[in-house]
C-alpha cells in the first residue's frame, strides 16, 4: 500500500464550514458493501436512517464530550524573553498535569511558564513546562487547568473549517448525547442525530448502546510516511460500561447486527474484540490502526462522515467496504456536491 492509494480530489467549496440545520437535514450516501452487491450506491438523507435498520440491531454511539481545549497564553522563558502562543490541551496525564500542543512550540524548555487569562476579568493562571514530548508536544503542570479551559478555552474546530469558533459551535460541535468530557474533536458521525431520530429508532426495537472514546490529538496528525502501515497511531482513552458490554455480547451470540456510529466507536469495539475476543467492560487506551486487510469481528455496518484524503479515517472505511468501492462513492459524492468533513454529510455502509 502507498499513501497515494487513499487520495482523491475535493473542490474546496465542498468543505462544510457550518452545520446542517436542523441536524438531521444532512444528506446520506448509502454504500452497499455486501458480497455480490458491493459498490452499489443510493442517495438518501440522514433522517431516513431508520429505514436502513431493522428490529434487533444494536446502534452504538460514542458519548464523549468535546472540551474547550484551545487557549491563548504568554510564554515566559527563564531567559527573560516572552511571546504569545496557542496552547492546545490534548490530554490529562494526571491531576494537574497535561499533554499540550503548543504553536509555535519549538524551543520551549523545562521551567518555562505559560500565563493564561492575560487581561481577563477572572485573573491570570500560570503553568510550568516539565518536559518536551517531541515536535510541538509538551508536558505542562497547571493545577487550575479545568478552570482555565472553562474561562478562556475555545471549542477546537478543525483547521479546515477555516474560521473562528462562535458560541453556536459550543452546541453544534457536540452530539445531542455527549456526556463524558474529554475529547478534543467531535465524533462527527454522531452530530446528525436528534432526540426525535433516537426515539424513532427505539420505537423500531433497535437497541442503543454507548461507549466513550475521547478523540485525541492523533486526529490532527497527518500520515507522513509513504507506506501507511509505518504510521503510528496515538492511543486514545476509552471506557465501556458493563451494561453496554452485556448488550453487545448478547447481540454477537444471537447473530444480530452491530451498527457502529463513527470511526471512533469502530476502533474501540474492534480493539476490544482483537484483545479479548469479546467486549469486556472497563477502561483503557485504544491504539488499533485499521488498514485494508483487517478482519472486522463485530461491526456489521458503519455510519461515518466523509474524511480527508490520505487520512487514517479514510483507510478504516476502505478496510470495511473496500478501497475501490469507497473511492467510487467519494467521486460520486463530489459529483453530486455532497458536503464534506466534520460539519458535512454522512455515509451509511452496510453489509
Amino acid at each position: 500500500m502507498h499513501i497515494s492509494d487513499f487520495d482523491y480530489d475535493l473542490p474546496p467549496e465542498l468543505i462544510a464550514r457550518s452545520p446542517a440545520e436542523p441536524r438531521d437535514a444532512s444528506r446520506m450516501l448509502v454504500l452497499n458493501a455486501a458480497p455480490g452487491h458491493a459498490g452499489s450506491i443510493l442517495d438518501s438523507q440522514f433522517r431516513n436512517l431508520p429505514h436502513f435498520l431493522r428490529a434487533g440491531d444494536v446502534l452504538v454511539l460514542n458519548d464523549t464530550r468535546v472540551v474547550r481545549a484551545r487557549t491563548q497564553a504568554r510564554l515566559e522563558r527563564q531567559s527573560g524573553t516572552s511571546r504569545t502562543m496557542e496552547v492546545f490541551f490534548a490530554e490529562p496525564l494526571q491531576d494537574g498535569v497535561w499533554e499540550v500542543l503548543c504553536k509555535p512550540g519549538r524551543r520551549i524548555r523545562p521551567g518555562d511558564r505559560a500565563i493564561f487569562g492575560i487581561g481577563g476579568g477572572a485573573g491570570e493562571f500560570a503553568g510550568t513546562f516539565q518536559e518536551s514530548l517531541g515536535s510541538d508536544l509538551h508536558v505542562l503542570e497547571l493545577e487550575s487547568a479545568h478552570r482555565v479551559l472553562e474561562l478562556y478555552g475555545q471549542i477546537p474546530l478543525p483547521p479546515y473549517i477555516d474560521r473562528a469558533p462562535t458560541e453556536a459551535d459550543a452546541s453544534s460541535y457536540q452530539t445531542v448525547f455527549a456526556h463524558h468530557p474529554g475529547a478534543v474533536a467531535a465524533p462527527t458521525a454522531g452530530l446528525h442525530f436528534t432526540p426525535e431520530i433516537l426515539n424513532t429508532l427505539r420505537a423500531q426495537d433497535i437497541q442503543i448502546a454507548t461507549i466513550t472514546l475521547h478523540v485525541g490529538i492523533g486526529t490532527f496528525v497527518p500520515v507522513r510516511t509513504e507506506r501507511p502501515e509505518e504510521h503510528v497511531l496515538h492511543p486514545e482513552r476509552f471506557e465501556v460500561s458493563r451494561e453496554t458490554a452485556t448488550v453487545l455480547q448478547t447481540a454477537a451470540k444471537e447473530g444480530r447486527r452491530v451498527i457502529s456510529v463513527g470511526t471512533t466507536t469502530t476502533r474501540t469495539l474492534e480493539f476490544l474484540m482483537m484483545k479479548y475476543g469479546e467486549i469486556r467492560p472497563g477502561a483503557g487506551r485504544a491504539d488499533l490502526y485499521i488498514l485494508p486487510g483487517f478482519e472486522f469481528k463485530l461491526v456489521s455496518a458503519l455510519l461515518t462522515n466523509f474524511h480527508l484524503p490520505k487520512s487514517t479515517l479514510l483507510m478504516l472505511v476502505s478496510a470495511f467496504a473496500g478501497r475501490e468501492n469507497v473511492l467510487k462513492a467519494y467521486r460520486h459524492a463530489v459529483a453530486l456536491k455532497y458536503r464534506f468533513y466534520s460539519y458535512g454529510d454522512c455515509m451509511f455502509v452496510g453489509k
